[in-house]
């Protein structure tokens, strides 16, 4: 990458200062925004792909629109950095995604720029309604835009706000930004249409020839409405699905193309209620790496700027990472069961299923941002004799919480919920933690919920899952593992049964899932200082060992339980009920997350704030044995 002296950079601190700029100017600007992401990116990793993808039509949007007046809504928040970069947070961008630094989503309490937070896929249309109707109710003049990427259009949410946007008069932007990707291509009946939309030679063609009639900026709003109109209704013969739904549809345009931008967002401003305006934009653009390998580069860690080399940071660290453990597993376990399924919500590469997707492609499905269909297309797979795998990340997993209960646990069908990024996930933040799964879990009726100590229990748990003809979790973090073998014979582990690491005298220690590696080192540090714990891996929370409570609860006064997830509703207090419920006579302490958004950070930064690493817990049983 050639460097360029930044001229035009430095003097944007605003979008007040972006409008100072001349187009020509402004062209120039992007190429310097676009190398400022790509080297800050480079020494701190985030989301590059869909930034770079989106560097001109973020600045046009400043350029045009009068925000924070107007509102912009971003879906999904990752596409966001260079919005953040134009709104005064260029000399504070060297923290984004760190502990105490700026939010690599959108955030309200960050700034007024940023109209709506968001991490997750799909919300934009929704939220934008909601504010063009609150203007529209308070008498209020201002614009309000939703600009959909990364395959937002794929879940459902989406749907529902174009639906009911479609029935009002208010006045609504929504921009696809389309660049047939997610972090992975787009799948899907949409993203087709999208294609064959973008495609049609004979819509195109003339598609190009009405733009060239927009250059007469005093006829530009007749000459738009007209022309896509004609487009829509006679020239393009063929239905569109957006006109459908009572959207004016405009596009496609090249979403590089800054004097294109320009002309067709003037335009756009001045045409009252509901428009769709379809952006052609490449993921990765104007990057080379990042453009040819677009999945990879979505969110690339450290790289080497000048030679697109990236760097992997673990050092000596080479244990496996869960998700490839689920990955290489589900090709075993499909060899030995022909039954095996595996279901993704748009995460075939972030969950290693595409392991399996390589080996046997008519055994996978992704059916894109779509959670509450990946649980009940998996529902109908067990319900007509299939064994499906739904791996989705916890935190996503919250938005198919209804059809977990009603369409799996009620006709307590056979699926195996594998929930990848569980408990606290680093950088990305409270939109992307998992720490809410195992107390929102814990009620449903019919649930084992389980978590492995390590690798190796990672794989013998997915084993142990396609035996036990019920509805199965298996919760797991990001990142690597303890470095154990996890190979070689595959073992089945008794559902409701947990596993003694260390026996002792003075308290009781249990934990639930990796964290309960720390709490080993925490025991043993703990017995060098004088003081004698048992230490118990739960490995399930649903149901409990209760033959091992009932010997912690005669043996001990003192117990402490240890989950990465939310302590209210969660393991400890399950825990503490049963020993409450059978009369013993302990004090049951709970470490946990609290009542609390946990802030972003690095993994290791943020179990030292929760008091969930070896120190945190060693605290704790020090101060409990006293």
């Amino acid at each position: 990458m050639n460097h360029i002296p930044y001229k035009y950079l430095n003097l944007v601190n605003s979008p007040d200062d972006l409008k100072k700029l001349s187009l020509d100017e402004v062209g120039e600007y992007c190429k310097e925004l676009r190398q400022f992401i790509i080297e800050q990116l480079a020494a701190n990793p985030g989301h590059l792909g869909s930034n770079l993808g989106v560097v001109e039509l973020t600045t046009m949007l400043h350029y045009v629109y009068d925000t924070p007046h107007d509102k912009l809504v971003w879906d999904v928040g990752h596409q966001a950095y260079a919005h953040k970069i134009i709104t005064g947070r260029r000399d504070v961008f060297a923290t984004n995604r760190k502990l105490g630094g700026i939010s690599g989503f959108p955030r309200m309490d960050e700034s007024v720029y940023d109209a709506f937070g968001g991490g997750h896929a799909s919300v934009s249309i929704s939220a934008a309604l909601g504010m063009a109707k609150a203007a529209e109710l308070l008498g209020e003049k201002r614009k309000v835009v939703a600009i959909l990427g990364d395959g937002a259009l794929t879940g459902g949410l989406a749907f529902e706000g174009l639906n009911n946007a479609g029935v009002t008069d208010n006045d609504i932007l929504v921009i696809l930004n389309d660049n047939h990707m997610s972090i992975d291509p787009n799948v899907g009946a949409m993203n087709e249409y999208l294609i064959r939309l973008t495609t049609s030679k004979r819509y195109n063609a003339i598609k190009n020839k009405t733009w060239d009639l927009l250059s007469p900026v005093p006829k530009l709003r007749r000459m738009v409405q007209k022309a896509g109109n004609s487009i829509k209704r006679g020239w393009l013969q063929q239905s569109n699905l957006f006109e459908g739904l009572n959207f004016r549809y405009f596009g496609p345009i090249d979403g590089h193309d800054i004097k294109m931008l320009n002309l067709v967002l003037r335009g756009l401003k001045d045409i009252p209620g509901p428009k769709v305006l379809h952006v052609l934009t490449v993921k990765g653009k104007g990057y080379k790496p990042a453009e040819e390998q677009q999945s990879i580069w979505h969110a690339p860690g450290c790289f080497d700027p000048d030679s697109g080399e990236r760097i992997m940071m673990c050092g000596d660290v080479t244990p496996v990472r869960y998700q490839d453990v689920f990955g290489h597993t589900m090709v075993e376990l499909a060899k030995l069961n022909d039954k095996i399924v595996g279901i993704t919500a748009a995460m075939p590469s972030g969950s290693s299923l595409n392991v399996m997707m390589k080996v046997m492609p008519e055994r996978t499905f992704d059916v894109g941002i779509a959670e509450g269909h990946a649980v009940t297309f998996s529902a109908g797979l067990a319900a007509a004799g299939l064994l499906p795998f739904c791996v989705i990340y916890s935190s996503f997993m919250q938005r198919a919480y209804d059809n977990i209960i009603h369409d799996v646990a009620l006709q307590r069908l056979p699926v195996v919920f594998c929930l990848d990024r569980a408990g606290l996930v680093g950088e990305d933040g409270p939109t992307h933690h998992g720490v809410f799964d195992i107390a929102f879990l814990l009620p449903i009726p019919n649930l084992i919920i389980s978590s492995p100590l390590n690798e190796a229990d990672l794989r013998n748990l997915m084993y142990t899952a396609q035996m036990s003809g019920r509805p199965f979790v298996i919760r797991y973090p990001r990142g690597r593992g303890e470095g154990v073998d996890w190979h070689g014979a595959l073992t089945e582990l008794p559902v409701g049964k947990s596993q003694v690491l260390r026996d002792g005298d003075d308290l009781a220690l249990l934990s639930f899932g990796p964290v309960g590696n720390d709490a080993a080192r925490a025991a043993e540090r703990a017995a060098a200082g004088g003081v004698s714990v048992f230490h118990a891996d739960l490995r399930y929370a649903k149901p409990l060992d209760e033959e091992l409570l009932h010997d912690v609860g005669k043996r001990f006064k003192r117990v402490i339980t240890v989950e990465d997830g939310v302590v209210e509703g969660g393991v400890g207090m399950a825990v503490a009920r049963f020993m409450m419920e059978h009369g013993y006579d302990c004090r049951v302490e709970s470490i946990g997350i609290g009542d609390n958004f946990v802030t972003q950070g690095s993994m290791k930064e943020l179990h030292a704030l929760c008091g969930l690493d070896e120190a945190g817990i060693y605290g704790r049983i020090m101060r409990l044995a006293d």
